[in-house]
């Protein structure tokens, strides 16, 4: 008579063949269509006032996959797939391996920017709370400066808060629709360069 396999050794083989599975689904949704959503923002009372609203790109022609509204990517940002964050027009952009833009948003820096320069996603945190006392999610960290990591996120009640007053704070954060998008594009590893 055949040795039995003890429970144990089934629960261990359908986990590792369920975790290799979702594996290859995750690499071929990489792969696939990105998602897309309008750049307009929902009006709230807590918005930063000096927030610039996203340009409209007229009749700029453009191929049919980017999303219309996606603003023309800074010069001298890189090539291929990766993030583009501009400090001074306060946006994002998404960028695919033909360096077309996917998605651009405008954004809402916390107190301490990261200096212009070429840097990784690293750590990714799917939800906790900011260190200004804010619920966010989608937390996807590239940098540090003064002993402060900066990342993208967004507030769970998609709200855009300005900086707290006299903390230092690295959140950027972006609107929830963005931020959903910026989670699935932002993988780890992920270029994200940051422009005046």
């Amino acid at each position: 008579m055949p040795a039995r396999l003890p429970s144990w050794a089934w629960v261990t083989g359908l986990t590792t063949g369920a975790i290799a599975v979702v594996a290859v689904l995750a690499v071929q949704a990489d792969q696939g269509t990105k998602p897309t959503a309008s750049t307009s923002r929902p009006s709230t009372p807590a918005a930063d006032p000096d927030a610039k609203p996203s340009a409209d790109s007229g009749d700029r022609e453009k191929p049919e996959e980017e999303e219309p509204g996606a603003e023309a990517v800074p010069a001298d940002s890189g090539t291929g797939r990766r993030i583009v964050y501009s400090l001074d027009a306060r946006q994002v952009w998404l960028v695919d391996a033909s360096d077309a833009p996917r998605r651009s948003f405008e954004v809402w820096p916390g107190t301490v920017d990261p200096d212009p320069g070429a840097y990784t996603i690293g750590t990714r945190t799917e939800a906790t709370t900011g260190s200004d006392g804010v619920e966010v999610e989608h937390i996807v960290y590239f940098a540090a400066k003064s002993g402060v990591s900066i990342a993208f996120s967004n507030a769970v009640d998609g709200s855009s808060p300005p900086p707290a007053e006299g903390r230092q704070t690295g959140g950027i954060r972006v609107a929830k629709a963005d931020g959903e998008a910026l989670w699935a594009f932002g993988t780890a590893g992920t270029p994200v360069r940051v422009v005046e």
